[in-house]
């Protein structure tokens, strides 16, 4: 295999992926791991390719943010995506505000349960919905409930993503502690 890497042009090592480390022709990239990639190289390269991923992570991690930024939203002087991320941040930001317990994690994880993440989604088969007052957003919570829990500050609107999450951690909070403490339908 080194003598194979040292017969390519540096142009042809950049469009295969590996990089040659010294006059020993080291692939390292590629052979990260393997008794290859062990040898010490005779002589260091001129930018070791540790170096070289380090700043290609650095500038496709600046390419996100700034696309990131592109689908955020000011609130109150802080910036939150528009996004399941950025629902459940703000939405923790508010909880603090109000002393209503629950993490990241915790609200994440019975969001995907209840939803997929859909901030439209309505459970229209249950008892709640036979009884006309379907489940509805991204932790599934009914009119009443909603109106009853629902936190000052937030939009008056059940299926709103930030509202719908603060109100559903609020309840709870009043009947479980925490949504940390739920693990099925509530």
């Amino acid at each position: 295999m080194r003598t194979a890497l040292r017969s390519l042009k540096p142009a042809r090592l950049a469009t295969t992926g590996l990089t040659a480390l010294g006059a020993a022709g080291i692939a390292t990239t590629a052979l990260a791991g393997t008794a290859h990639a062990a040898q010490a190289p005779a002589k260091p390269a001129t930018k070791p390719a540790a170096v070289a991923h380090a700043h290609d992570a650095k500038a496709t991690k600046a390419a996100k943010d700034e696309k990131a930024a592109k689908d955020e939203k000011k609130d109150g002087g802080k910036e939150y995506a528009d996004n399941l991320d950025g629902w459940i941040r703000e939405a923790r930001a508010i909880m603090k505000e109000h002393d209503i317990p629950g993490s990241y994690e915790g609200i994440k994880r019975n969001i995907i349960r209840e939803s997929a993440g859909d901030p439209n989604a309505v459970n229209d088969w249950d008892i709640n919905a036979k009884k006309g007052t379907p489940s509805k957003g991204l932790l599934q919570v009914i009119q009443p409930t909603f109106d009853r829990y629902h936190v000052e500050g937030t939009p008056d609107e059940l299926t709103d993503p930030v509202a719908n999450i603060v109100a559903a951690c609020n309840y709870a909070a009043d009947r479980y502690g925490s949504m940390d403490n739920v693990d099925s339908a509530y």
